[in-house]
């Protein structure tokens, strides 16, 4: 059997090197902004950017925008889009945003924004919403932003982050692009497939570990066993050949080019998945016929829901367009949560995937099966 031994040792420092958070889906969800002063700024829908600002002025009282009090739907964007870490993302998400408000061109729809810098002014940009009648928010971006607004929460208010780690209130829901649940969905596929003894091959990083814990713990609740794993590190010689003998399949939780490292020197017959992380826009066709999940709005370009939606007008990596798609959605469900009086089980057909709201105020994504093919 080949062993792996030359493959890692060659590949950990380019390994170290390109896990950078670029790469995670969800990678502006886990950083912190940079501590600034709050910067409240309000739009009307018609002047809203489609395209990111470079800069915003400090407003220290913040005008009332014309005709937001007046639309049935007052949507208030929450987002740190004053941030110098997570600006540029914020600005992504909001451009979806408005592609989805544009395209809806519903006439009883008004948008305020609060800008801000950091965690510290996302509660003041919370009430500055509110205080211009807002029935439903969006944002914030980061967990800890979250956990500062959670407490005073009095409308419909559509997190884009887990609320793992924050006390679920009335009234606060999420939606999030988290790897977690994409483990856990391929867990259940390979259960589906028949597949009984998968080998888990993983690294040290933290996403990888993500992906590990979460892939186990769905294995376990279909299986009633944990499956079998391995660490990139050990991975060669016996301990190789070992797990090999006893695997019927392999859930690579590795970025693609790390995947790709390792499924080079895996049996090709060796049935392969995946998450979202392979699927990256590079040839890399030892993947061939690696089968993941991703959202629709990579997938399925024909699909009817997103064909109803541009396409962002300047060049976005994979990682930025999925902040995209969840700004579309992000519209959809707020519209949603603000007319519906019981929002129990509520589903969408979205960009992001199919979405359902589940006991614990998260929206769940159920993704689109795709298996990697490339020319070679």
């Amino acid at each position: 059997m080949q062993s792996l031994a030359p493959w890692v040792l060659g590949g950990l420092t380019w390994m170290a090197a390109s896990v950078v958070a670029a790469q995670t889906p969800d990678y502006i969800l886990q950083q912190n902004s940079a501590s600034l002063t709050s910067i409240p700024v309000l739009v009307e829908p018609s002047q809203a950017p489609f395209a990111a600002e470079s800069s915003m002025p400090a407003a220290a009282s913040a005008p009332v925008v014309p005709g937001f009090a007046q639309a049935k739907v007052r949507i208030g964007l929450l987002l740190p889009l004053s941030s110098p870490s997570l600006g540029e993302a914020a600005a992504v998400v909001r451009q979806g945003f408005n592609a989805a408000l544009h395209g809806d061109a519903r006439r009883d729809v008004g948008v305020a924004e609060a800008a801000f810098s950091d965690e510290n002014g996302a509660l003041e940009a919370y009430r500055s919403l509110l205080a211009q009648g807002a029935n439903v928010v969006i944002g914030p971006l980061t967990r800890t932003g979250i956990s500062r607004i959670a407490p005073h929460i009095s409308v419909p208010t559509l997190a884009l982050n887990s609320l793992e780690g924050v006390t679920v209130r009335p009234k606060l829901y999420s939606l999030s692009l988290a790897v977690d649940a994409e483990a856990k969905q391929v867990a259940g596929m390979m259960a589906d497939n028949g597949h009984q003894r998968p080998l888990l091959v993983y690294a040290k990083d933290g996403l990888s570990q993500r992906l590990r814990q979460a892939f186990s713990s769905g294995w376990l609740q279909r299986r009633g066993s944990g499956p079998l794993q391995l660490d990139v590190d050990d991975a060669h010689g016996e301990a190789l050949d070992a797990a090999l003998a006893q695997a019927d399949a392999v859930f690579l939780a590795l970025g693609g080019r790390e995947a790709a490292l390792v499924r080079a020197v895996l049996p090709q017959d060796l049935p392969a998945y995946a998450t979202s992380q392979v699927n990256v826009r590079e040839s890399l066709p030892v993947l061939s016929g690696v089968r993941f999940v991703d959202m629709p709005w990579l997938l399925m370009p024909d699909h009817p829901v997103v064909r109803t939606y541009p396409r962002p007008e300047r060049a976005l990596t994979v990682s930025t367009e999925r902040l995209y798609a969840l700004g579309i959605d992000a519209y959809r469900l707020a519209l949603r949560l603000s007319m519906q009086k019981n929002v129990s089980g509520l589903r969408l057909d979205g960009v992001t995937g199919d979405l359902r709201l589940g006991r614990d105020q998260q929206f769940q994504r159920t993704l689109p099966t795709w298996v990697r093919g490339e020319l070679q």
